[in-house]
């Protein structure tokens, strides 16, 4: 997946906005063409729009093993940008307090059988 340049559109009666470009080969004639689906995601990654685009002739020759040309071609034919690679968000952080996790510790007596522990 890629970031790309937002790009506000209207879905279902509302005002959204792309962020994700998200693609891969779904038909590969080798040697002659390639079909790619491809989808415009929100920033939750649900799929906005949708379609298929069709890679022939010089194009599909200077694609080779080069993805990032594919990508590239994408979003030309798209009339998109990409601005990066796509991140997930990191999780927030969990924070565990001291008091519990001593108490779980305590809770495991290192000489008690993994059934007493697991049954306790």
């Amino acid at each position: 997946m890629k970031e790309i340049q937002s790009v506000q559109m209207w879905n279902n009666g509302q005002a959204v906005e792309a962020t994700i470009l998200n693609a891969y080969a779904v038909n590969v004639t080798l040697g002659t063409a390639a079909t790619f689906w491809w989808g415009l995601l929100d920033e939750s990654k649900v799929v906005l729009t949708q379609g298929n685009l069709n890679m022939t002739g010089e194009d599909y020759t200077k694609w080779g093993a080069n993805d990032q040309y594919a990508w590239e071609f994408i979003a030309k034919s798209l009339n998109l940008t990409i601005v990066g690679d796509y991140v997930p968000p990191m999780p927030e952080k969990v924070e565990i307090p001291a008091e519990t996790i001593n108490s779980i510790l305590a809770d495991l007596r290192q000489d008690a059988p993994i059934d007493e522990i697991v049954t306790e």
